[in-house]
């Protein structure tokens, strides 16, 4: 039996997830559901024999696990719905912009008790995989902190564009977007983080979101993670996060790239994939067919994503949480 799965939110990355779903053999995409009539008929293409639905109720309703990829602030609602109606819920990150909010959200669906997931898309994938059993073999060294650098020449990216609301401060910009997939990491790698200051930047406009982000966060060691985030300028996209040891280090750019040093040059530490996003993707699916299943996953936890969420707004804010 394949699990009956719903996705609402049909943008890039519900197209995404209900191309993959329809390519892996636990899952079977059964309804799906957006306002947008072309978000629906793009979806089609990629999961033909998924039923559009005329509600989000109605998309929830036909299945058993229910994955949403629609915007921070409705996701709320069609997550309580789906809990109080005992299906499981894989939830786009960020978990929300309301940390109070998203702290009952959290506790609503954790008394439900059904499964439940956030998609950081680099929890199941190879590169955490080798960077995690990494530093816990010794094979870094004693390890010295994380640098986050991220910059791109416009926000949102031309293929986010369709996403109107990735450039608007209530919901959007690229630290709730991209540098909340490397505080994962990093809480993966050196646990929990506390946020010691933040300088985040903002356009004229009071409704845009922030064009350029500096921060330090510690461990609870004081292992530092510093974050270097613009936005401008004529350049490549740049997203790397680089773990950093006494005897080696690892540097992960654009989410999957996974290369080391021992104070040489970064080296690639595996031959490149033809296609990144369905290693990861696949990886992704794979553990949430185990959770699914009541087995052990390497999936984001609720818990795991409201602690970035609140590392997040701390950092828009300009202060600590």
């Amino acid at each position: 039996m394949t699990i009956k799965t719903a996705i609402v939110g049909l943008g890039i990355m519900g197209r995404r997830m209900a191309e993959h779903m329809t390519g892996h053999a636990d899952f079977t995409v059964a309804a799906i559901w957006d306002p947008d009539a072309k978000s629906c008929d793009l979806a089609r293409t990629v999961a033909p024999d998924a039923r559009v639905t005329s509600s989000a109720e109605e998309a929830i309703a036909a299945a058993d696990l229910i994955y949403l990829a629609c915007p921070p602030v409705p996701r709320k609602a069609y997550a309580l719905s789906a809990a109080a109606q005992g299906k499981a819920v894989f939830l786009e990150k960020p978990l929300g912009v309301d940390i109070e909010e998203s702290r009952a959200l959290v506790a609503a669906i954790e008394a439900s008790g059904v499964p439940a997931a956030v998609n950081f898309t680099q929890a199941a994938g190879p590169a955490l995989t080798e960077v995690v059993q990494a530093a816990q073999s010794g094979a870094l060294g004693t390890l010295a902190g994380v640098d986050i650098i991220v910059t791109y020449a416009h926000w949102p990216r031309d293929w986010q564009k369709a996403a109107d609301w990735l450039r608007f401060r209530a919901e959007g910009g690229m630290t709730r977007e991209v540098i909340s997939h490397f505080l994962f990491f990093s809480e993966r790698i050196l646990g929990p983080l506390d946020l010691v200051w933040a300088r985040p930047d903002y356009p004229a406009d009071d409704t845009l979101c922030e064009t350029h982000m500096a921060a330090r966060l510690v461990n609870a060691t004081g292992m530092p993670v510093m974050v270097m985030a613009s936005v401008g300028g004529a350049q490549p996209d740049r997203q790397e996060l680089t773990i950093k040891g006494s005897a080696a280090s690892r540097r992960i750019s654009e989410f999957y790239l996974n290369a080391g040093s021992d104070g040489g040059a970064f080296e690639l530490l595996h031959a490149d994939y033809d296609d990144p996003r369905a290693v990861s993707l696949g990886a992704q699916l794979d553990d949430l067919s185990l959770m699914m299943k009541d087995k052990p996953h390497r999936l984001a936890t609720l818990q795991e994503a409201l602690r970035v969420q609140i590392l997040v707004e701390g950092m828009l804010s300009g202060k600590p949480g």
